[in-house]
């Protein structure tokens, strides 16, 4: 396969500063492209990597435009990064074999479950009663789309997602066995969400669990039930949400994060990477939350120390408490 520069701009836009019919034959870092490769500049600190790039050409932003000129063929744009994203889509879209067939021969799919026309379902997927899937959704193998749950046109649920399991819900009995609440809501899942591997997203207890439009999940992150994530949310792989939290619009959460039940994030927080989310968020900002790995016997050290905060804290009170000496 092979795309003129001249083909790419015509597509995607940008400003071409060299031959319009130079042939590109794919994508690759700056650092190991080729002459009939094309590759991107996202930050300036990779500048260095610019002037002994071999690459054919070079997608940048504006004020790179000149060291890029110098070094050969370059594509100007505002956002090179997202440039580059939507570069990968037009060449998937050139790669992609026709669909020789929309629906598997081993997908399980319920005669009243509703399905777009142009929904693709592959191996051994299962779409129970009363599902709805939007049109332009696809659904890798082994992915569950459990009864009655809902999602949008264009979603893309990798390998071995579980959209609609019950969520976990039991109530202690005096005996101290567990009575099972069943599960009597749905999961609505909106436009041009994408959820990765072997994730889950439970359905609610009584209420619907729901994923806004433009949602991006990574692989292994467990969405509890009644949950309910905001718009262009971000979530990386490894995440947990626990039941009834509310993540607003525009979040990300980094990867093996803990976001505990019943506690809401405002629109635009951000969450670092394995922090644990204990209380409501109500500001927009970055937020982290996590001891630092140590050697483990100061760790140990610094761990014991921390259990006896409070008590240090309620001596010092009680020394600004108590009459100064004369």
């Amino acid at each position: 396969m092979a795309l003129t520069l001249g083909a790419l701009v015509a597509e995607l836009g940008g400003e071409l500063h060299g031959d319009a019919a130079l042939r590109i034959e794919g994508i690759a870092p700056l650092e190991s492209a080729g002459p009939q490769q094309i590759s991107f500049l996202s930050h300036p600190k990779y500048l260095p990597q610019l002037a002994h790039s071999r690459a054919g050409c070079v997608i940048v932003a504006p004020e790179q435009s000149a060291a890029a000129q110098a070094r050969g063929a370059c594509i100007v744009t505002p956002h090179p990064y997202l440039y580059f994203a939507r570069l990968t889509q037009l060449w998937k879209r050139h790669l992609r074999a026709p669909q020789a067939q929309r629906v598997h021969p081993s997908a399980v799919i319920d005669p009243e479950a509703v399905l777009a026309e142009d929904v693709e379902i592959g191996p051994h997927c299962v779409v129970e009663r009363g599902a709805h899937i939007g049109a332009g959704t696809r659904l890798r193998a082994r992915v569950v789309v459990a009864e009655g749950c809902e999602i949008g046109a264009r979603c893309l649920l990798h390998p071995g997602v579980v959209i609609g399991a019950d969520g976990f819900g039991f109530a202690p009995a005096p005996d101290g066995s567990w009575v099972k609440i069943e599960q009597l809501g749905g999961v609505r899942i909106g436009d041009d969400v994408e959820i990765g591997a072997n994730s889950c997203v439970d359905r609610g207890a009584l209420e619907d669990t729901v994923i806004e439009h433009g949602v991006k999940i990574d692989n292994l992150v467990q969405i509890g039930h009644n949950v309910r994530i905001g718009a262009h949310t971000a979530l990386a792989g490894c995440v947990g949400v626990a039941g009834s939290a509310r993540i607003g619009a525009h979040c990300t959460i980094g990867g093996g994060a803990v976001v505990l039940g019943h506690l809401s994030l405002v629109d635009g927080v951000h969450v670092s990477a394995a922090s644990v989310v204990t209380r409501s968020i109500l500001k927009p900002g970055h937020y982290s939350g996590f001891f630092p790995i140590d050697d483990n016997a100061d760790w140990e050290k610094n761990a014991v120390a921390l259990r006896q905060l409070y008590r240090l804290r309620e001596r010092l009170r009680a020394l600004e408490r108590s009459p100064r000496s004369p």
